[in-house]
């Protein structure tokens, strides 16, 4: 009897000891949780719609679908991101400009910069559709203006597929520059560097424009994007070698305002999120959405956007992004 006894003791004393030790890794793990850094999403790309007016052979964000969050549901969102720790939102595309004429861009920027205070609002666009009309309505609300400019030849810009009809790109893109100096807005241009225009030396046409920035990208690819079965282009015949890239840079290097973006900086350094508001994780060479932050909220959702804190602030994505850090002076 004894014996049982004590067997049954041992017993359970192996199993309060199992217990224990599940208790304490539970308490570690959780312990190391809370010490790892919580992503704060400081600045967002929210590429609110997928339609576009131009047809760049290279884009990776393409047409998949005509979806369009409505505006009411579009500022809950923001508001979580605010919430968050948002303090700079970049709204791209697509065509930013495209949906409602441009209204639906205003409005988001209206209340971004407005309502929710942010420090920064800024867009990226291929400038196509950017009116005087737009500027007078809503240019109070934004800090700066990208627009998209590959090449100083038009032809080039055909080929490319960065053209409409018969009008002209570059002048379209002077017109825009003069309005964001007259409706003081920070002006600046973002190009994609590819086989058609990498041996192009642009030195005197942007220190003619002057902007701001000039962000200037390597061609990159994206499965289901701009590559593979299921993309809607092939950037192939785009792409370009890091020696190609680097030549394109350094011949540009008296361009001031230059600020280069390989494909090893780009490709997770950046917090996107959909049409849908997913955060879309980059990290396997294709976009893999999480769910909505509407539904989810945001801190769920960033764990699985694939940012790349480190290289972000490696790249310079925090600088003077406001109109109120920079002296307007042109």
């Amino acid at each position: 009897m004894f014996i049982q006894f004590k067997m049954q003791l041992f017993a359970l004393l192996d199993a309060l000891c199992l217990l224990l030790k599940r208790i304490l890794f539970a308490y570690k793990s959780l312990e190391e949780a809370e010490s790892e850094p919580k992503i704060v999403p400081k600045s967002v790309n929210y590429h609110f719609t997928r339609q576009c007016n131009y047809e760049c052979g290279f884009c990776f964000h393409t047409a998949k679908t005509s979806y369009l969050l409505s505006l009411e549901d579009a500022k809950v969102g923001l508001q979580l991101l605010k919430d968050a720790g948002m303090e700079k939102i970049n709204f791209s595309g697509g065509e930013p400009f495209l949906p409602k004429r441009g209204a639906h861009l205003g409005e988001l920027a209206k209340f971004c910069k407005s309502d929710l205070k942010l420090e920064s609002v800024t867009i990226v666009s291929n400038g196509s559709l950017i009116t005087e009309k737009w500027f007078r309505n809503y240019g109070d609300y934004v800090d700066i203006l990208a627009v998209s400019c590959d090449s100083f030849c038009e032809e080039t810009n055909k080929a490319i597929g960065r053209g409409q009809g018969t009008k002209n790109h570059i002048e379209q893109l002077k017109r825009v520059r003069d309005w964001c100096k007259k409706y003081q807005v920070l002006f600046k241009i973002n190009t994609v560097v590819n086989t058609y225009n990498y041996e192009e030396d642009m030195t005197e046409q942007l220190l003619e424009l002057n902007p701001i920035r000039w962000k200037v990208f390597q061609c990159l690819l994206l499965e289901g994007e701009n590559v593979g079965p299921e993309a809607l282009r092939n950037a192939e015949r785009f792409y370009i070698s890091n020696e190609l890239f680097n030549e394109f840079l350094e011949r540009h290097k008296s361009v001031k305002c230059l600020v280069p973006e390989s494909n090893e900086k780009m490709q997770n350094s950046y917090l996107i999120l959909d049409e849908y508001m997913r955060f879309l994780d980059c990290t396997a060479g294709s976009k893999q959405p999480s769910k909505s932050i509407l539904d989810v909220g945001v801190s769920n959702a960033l764990l699985f956007s694939g940012f790349d804190e480190a290289m972000f602030k490696k790249r310079g994505g925090i600088y003077k992004w406001s109109k109120e850090a920079n002296k307007l002076s042109w």
